[in-house]
C-alpha cells in the first residue's frame, strides 16, 4: 500500500493541466509502456539527465510509484546521467515532503539513499551514476532524456529499445534563492502530473 501522503498528493494532481504539446511528447512513452504491457513483457525506463542529480531521479522515483499506484506490472524505473555528481539533497527533501521515506545509507560526496513509497516494495536505490553504469539496464529499456543538454548530447544511447525526449527545466536555476523549495516542488509536481497521465493512459486489463 503507499503512503496516504503521496495517495493524496498523486489523486490531487490536475492531468487536465497538461497542454496538448506535451500530451504529444508524452505519447510515444505510453505507446511504449502499453506496448510492453500487452506482451506482459519487463518494462525498463531509464531517466536521463546531465548529472543525474535532480530531474532524472524525480522522474525515476516518480515513475516507479504511479505505475504502482496504477497497477501497472513489471515496471522497472532507473536514472543515469551523462556524467556523475551526486543526487541532490534539496530533490531527496523535495522527495520527503511529499511523503516518500528517504534514507541517506552512505556520507561519501556521492552517498547512496533508500527512497520507499510503500512498505511492502522494495526501496528505490538514489545515487548519481552514467546512464551506462552497470547498475542500469544495457538492452530492451526505452531511455527518456529529461534535460534538453542530455538530448542534444546523447544522439545515440546504446542499447536503448527507444529514445524518447520529454526534457523539463532545471530547477537548479533556483538553488541559494528563497524560492529553492518551491521551485523544486513545482518542478516535482510537474514531473509526476506528466506521468500520472502517461500511466493513467495504460490498459493492462
Amino acid at each position: 500500500m503507499l503512503y496516504p501522503q503521496i495517495v493524496s498528493q498523486i489523486e490531487d494532481l490536475e492531468v487536465d493541466s497538461i497542454s496538448s504539446e506535451r500530451k504529444t511528447i508524452l505519447q510515444p512513452l505510453i505507446d511504449f509502456i502499453q506496448l510492453k504491457t500487452e506482451v506482459k513483457a519487463i518494462i525498463n525506463l531509464n531517466f536521463i539527465c546531465t548529472h543525474n542529480s535532480r530531474r532524472s531521479h524525480l522522474s525515476q522515483v516518480w515513475a516507479q510509484t504511479i505505475a504502482n499506484y496504477f497497477n501497472i506490472k513489471n515496471v522497472f524505473c532507473y536514472s543515469g546521467g551523462t556524467e556523475a555528481t551526486a543526487l541532490f539533497p534539496v530533490a531527496a527533501k523535495t522527495l520527503e515532503d511529499t511523503g516518500f521515506k528517504i534514507e541517506k545509507l552512505s556520507t561519501e560526496t556521492n552517498p547512496v539513499y533508500t527512497i520507499k513509497y510503500n512498505d511492502n516494495e522494495h526501496p528505490i536505490i538514489g545515487f548519481s551514476k552514467t546512464f551506462d553504469a552497470e547498475f542500469n539496464p544495457t538492452s530492451e529499456f526505452a531511455a527518456i532524456l529529461t534535460c534538453s543538454s542530455a538530448d542534444k548530447d546523447c544522439p545515440f544511447i546504446a542499447g536503448a529499445e527507444k529514445r524518447i525526449p520529454i526534457t523539463f527545466e532545471d530547477p537548479k536555476a533556483f538553488d541559494n534563492t528563497p524560492q529553492q523549495l518551491e521551485k523544486y516542488n513545482e518542478r516535482s509536481l510537474q514531473i509526476a502530473t506528466e506521468l500520472k497521465y502517461v500511466f493513467s493512459k495504460i490498459n493492462n486489463s
